[in-house]
């Protein structure tokens, strides 16, 4: 007879325990973004919602941002740093393809031995990394994890394409993720199309950068970020409101429970349209952090979300909904407590 394997259990229950933010010092007007793709304060905020970015300096890299939110998620949960177990680093824009940047965040932390790794969803990073660990949680794999979203797309967009260079901004949020006497952590609702994979994507790989050097030189053009906001836009405000009913539905809730709604800070008016066809309560918060911060991808809910404490438009404890969507195309949502943020 076989040999049994055992097996772990962990708890019940997750929760975010804790939250953390990095946000760039340098402040970016419409004015300043506007001059290089010829157009104006008035179309930017009409076409998206934004009025400021930030953007990040050389010295603000994916490793200093994420360290720095990751010691605000760390000190807001109240737990020691030789607790947590597993580091998850969402971004698309470390650029050094190995090693990831989640072992070398862990050791500058402090940690010891920690698990860590890197995955790339797009601007549904930070969602599938809460998933992830979440999981890893209640399946007693982890004790406490680590989740970081952090961006620096300022590396990857040109500043003249029309399509791209208003939106994208730099940024790092963190939560700590783990056990809790109540469900804090709803059920994930995720998926993918790939039949969209041209909307959002790197508009030439690496090996036809190499030969475009070969036969080109010095005029050689370096792949950018592109995308087709068309057909985002046409593909989210009709694919997102079965996702962010069926995450509701599968928390055991309705939208007159919901106390806030944070989406990925894509777009204002697809934030808008969400919120109207799923016909929120009054009295639900909905997350305009790309008001003040740009789209800064799978560092947008974290960051959105401090925003909202903050302000003290929400406070803890709060029912949210979180719904996020971007290249792949990838999508997730959840609804969650909102952590004892300070």
């Amino acid at each position: 007879m076989a040999a049994r394997i055992a097996q772990t259990t962990g708890a019940e229950h997750t929760a975010i325990l804790g939250l953390g933010v990095y946000r760039p010092v340098r402040v970016v007007t419409n004015d300043e973004v506007a001059g290089p793709i010829n157009s104006s304060d008035e179309w930017i905020r009409t076409r998206s919602g934004i009025k400021t970015r930030r953007f990040a300096s050389d010295d603000e890299t994916i490793h200093t941002m994420s360290v720095a939110a990751a010691r605000g998620a760390i000190e807001s949960a109240g737990v020691d740093v030789d607790q947590v177990d597993c580091v998850i680093v969402a971004t698309s824009t470390h650029l050094q393809l190995t090693p990831a940047a989640g072992p070398q965040i862990a050791t500058e932390l402090g940690m010891n031995g920690a698990a860590a790794f890197d995955i790339m969803a797009g601007c549904a990073g930070f969602c599938h990394g809460l998933a992830l660990a979440s999981d890893l949680v209640r399946a007693g794999t982890s004790k406490n994890v680590l989740v970081i979203g952090v961006e620096k797309l300022t590396d990857t967009v040109n500043p003249a394409d029309r399509s791209t260079a208003f939106l994208f901004a730099d940024g790092a949020g963190a939560v700590i993720v783990g056990p809790s006497e109540e469900p804090g952590i709803g059920p994930t609702v995720w998926g993918s199309d790939g039949t969209q994979h041209h909307a959002i994507r790197q508009d030439k790989n690496w090996i036809e950068f190499f030969r475009e050097i070969d036969e080109k030189g010095l005029d050689a053009v370096r792949p950018y970020l592109a995308m087709e906001g068309t057909a985002v836009f046409r593909w989210a405000a009709h694919s997102l409101e079965k996702v962010c009913r069926d995450a509701i539905d599968r928390a055991g809730l309705s939208t007159d429970d919901l106390d806030a709604m944070i989406p990925h800070q894509a777009n204002g008016r697809i934030i808008d349209i969400m919120a109207r066809v799923l016909k929120l309560p009054e009295n639900c918060v909905l997350a305009d952090d790309i008001e003040e911060t740009g789209n800064t991808s799978a560092a947008s809910i974290p960051l959105a979300m401090e925003a909202l404490l903050r302000q003290g438009r929400s406070k803890p404890g709060d029912t949210a909904l979180l719904i996020a969507f971007g290249a792949g195309l990838s999508y997730a949502a959840q609804v969650v407590a909102l952590p004892d943020w300070r």
